[in-house]
């Protein structure tokens, strides 16, 4: 038996600058119901959005927080057109939704019609996926499993470079 039993992603939680930009994108662009919002004791908010079998996408926002890093605590913005998608250790690189694979190109094709600039579908042997920003600055993902990954690598001492 595992000593920890995982199930799933309970919830992501993320920094916004605006929280009425956020539940705008998430809920109609994206059609995210949102579920909750709390009040910060130290002001500012803490509301979640559902993304499907129980896991949500959660955001934080803090009335005095510094400002976005693009580059090192985020992914620039120019950053699949440059190459350089490396992102500082500890930052958040970016979030990837499931969907399926046959509605890949409908949902891009969705999103550039309501005005969300999306890169060019790629393909690995497992996955097919294209990005997109959400207006925070935050770097998403529609990903699409072609197979399954694999064996769980067992060697934890295996060079993985």
């Amino acid at each position: 038996m595992k000593e920890f039993q995982l199930q799933n992603i309970n919830h992501l939680a993320l920094v916004c600058k605006d929280v009425a930009t956020t539940v705008d994108f998430y809920s109609n662009t994206l059609g995210l119901s949102l579920l909750k919002v709390m009040e910060m004791p130290n002001g500012g908010q803490h509301f979640f959005f559902d993304i499907g079998n129980g896991g949500t996408l959660a955001f934080f926002w803090f009335p005095n927080a510094p400002k976005a890093a693009p580059g090192i605590a985020s992914m620039s913005p120019d950053a699949h057109l440059t190459g350089n998608i490396a992102t500082a250790h500890a930052s958040m690189n970016h979030v990837a939704f499931n969907v399926p694979l046959e509605k890949l190109e409908q949902y891009r094709e969705n999103l550039i019609a309501k005005g969300i600039q999306a890169t060019p579908i790629s393909n690995a042997d497992f996955i097919s996926s294209f990005y997109f920003f959400d207006p925070n600055g935050i770097l998403l993902e529609f990903a699409a499993n072609k197979r399954p990954l694999g064996d769980p690598i067992l060697d934890l001492g295996t060079n993985l470079l």
